[in-house]
């Protein structure tokens, strides 16, 4: 039945909670604010309040209320910095998911959350309340929400494309947000290792390829070097839209003009970054976003030919494990759409998928191998070695597929440095990783 939606100030919405509730905050830059501060303003009496959220991008005020955690249980499908300062204070929780099934851990999974809040454009003419660069899963958060509220907030950028927001008929509250600028994500410079593993992987790119782009600088310089190559007709099927990318578009290098699913259009599920990124998705056309099952499952994506996922990883075993999430117990972000893109890229026609990282790192002042023998213990493996093609470092590129484990491992000391080679080659001999006499 249509619900019939009412006007209340956030203080209001917030004294809907109760204890032992569960609430959704929705995503990244639709995590709400007015509500969040007056929820902390009677945080007092509640006990028990477990809150979802992803990828935090602000401070949230409930939290900072709670610093002891007596009150609210924080729940995350992806750290983002503040997250993981939560994590480490004991604050928060991670639940692990590939992103793109998350709507489908709703539908069938998680009871119902008690109340969804959200931010959203001011409603248009059509009784139409958009969700802005966050489409994500929300379309299934209104459906499973016993109560839905949306935050207008008038900043957000308003999004083209499908599943894309809320008729006033499904929203039992509407809340004034604040008039306030969207969270800009600093652009991560590339440094002279980022520049040379992107040198590797653009010169495995061929026109017509389809990209899934990550964030960072090496996905970032990936896109400087495209911007300045001869490729042409490249197309856009990727989760986040990133600054990287718009650069990338407005050299002309994409088009879309050759994929199979959404042709002419950069399809992704939401946006961070700075606010030309906004300003170019605000009303625009040519940018489709679509919730987050269709822009990340393997069995959509790979319908486009030559699909190319760019992907980071943070450490890499002689199998072929990459962990990607994690500094050993210590949990850094998530699995996100990593796993799902890779399998994409492998099952589409002409694809590739690399897993990129610098060779090195420095903990406590110590240089360290990114490519070890064994894990870190505690570590989560994010893409098995199953699922691992391309591997790339600043000294070279290799390809696992088909490899045996002598041969992975052999492939995989070659792109390490230097300095750790020889380490690495004895521990394989040790462990048997690599027998004796193996060519």
């Amino acid at each position: 039945m249509p619900r019939e939606a009412r006007r209340i100030s956030a203080d209001d919405a917030a004294a809907l909670v109760q204890p032992g509730m569960w609430l959704d905050y929705g995503a990244v830059l639709g995590q709400p604010d007015a509500f969040d501060e007056a929820l902390a303003r009677r945080i007092g009496p509640l006990t028990n309040v477990r809150i979802r959220a992803c990828l935090t991008t602000r401070p949230r005020a409930v939290l900072e209320a709670d610093p002891n955690g007596d009150h609210v249980h924080w729940f995350n499908t992806h750290f983002g910095g503040y997250d993981r300062r939560m994590h480490d204070a004991g604050l928060a929780h991670y639940l692990p998911v590939n992103l793109g099934e998350i709507p489908d851990y709703y539908r069938r999974f998680i009871d119902p959350p008690d109340i969804v809040v959200f931010k959203t454009t001011p409603m248009d003419a059509n009784g139409m309340f958009n969700f802005g660069p966050n489409t994500l899963w929300l379309r299934a958060l209104v459906e499973r929400g016993k109560v839905v509220i949306v935050e207008e907030t008038p900043t957000l950028p308003y999004v083209m494309g499908d599943g894309t927001g809320v008729h006033v008929s499904e929203v039992d509250f509407i809340i004034p947000g604040f008039d306030r600028p969207m969270m800009e994500l600093p652009k991560a410079a590339a440094t002279e290792v980022d520049k040379a593993v992107a040198r590797l992987i653009a010169a495995e790119i061929e026109d017509g390829a389809c990209l899934q782009i990550g964030i960072g600088g090496m996905p970032n310089a990936v896109c400087s070097l495209l911007a300045e190559s001869p490729v042409t007709d490249l197309g856009i099927h990727t989760e986040m839209m990133t600054d990287g990318i718009v650069d990338l578009y407005r050299t002309g290098r994409v088009t879309g003009a050759k994929k199979q699913l959404n042709p002419g259009k950069l399809v992704c599920t939401f946006a961070l970054g700075a606010q030309y990124l906004y300003d170019f998705i605000d009303r625009n056309p040519e940018v489709e976003f679509h919730p987050v099952d269709y822009t990340n499952l393997p069995h959509i994506v790979m319908q486009n030919d030559r699909v190319i996922a760019i992907n980071n990883t943070t450490q890499i075993d002689l199998q072929g494990q990459a962990a990607s999430e994690s500094d050993g117990f210590r949990h850094i972000s998530g699995t996100g759409g990593q796993l799902q893109f890779m399998r994409a890229a492998y099952a589409s026609r002409g694809g590739k998928s690399f897993m990129c990282l610098a060779s090195t790192y420095d903990k406590r002042g110590e240089r360290r191998s990114r490519i070890v023998t064994a894990l870190t213990r505690g570590n989560v493996v994010t893409t098995p070695r199953t699922d691992i093609m391309y591997v790339v470092t600043e000294y070279g590129m290799v390809n696992l597929k088909g490899r045996s484990i002598a041969e992975r491992a052999r492939l995989l000391i070659s792109i390490a440095h230097p300095d750790f080679r020889e380490g690495l080659e004895r521990d394989a001999y040790e462990h048997r990783l690599i027998p004796r006499g193996f060519f």
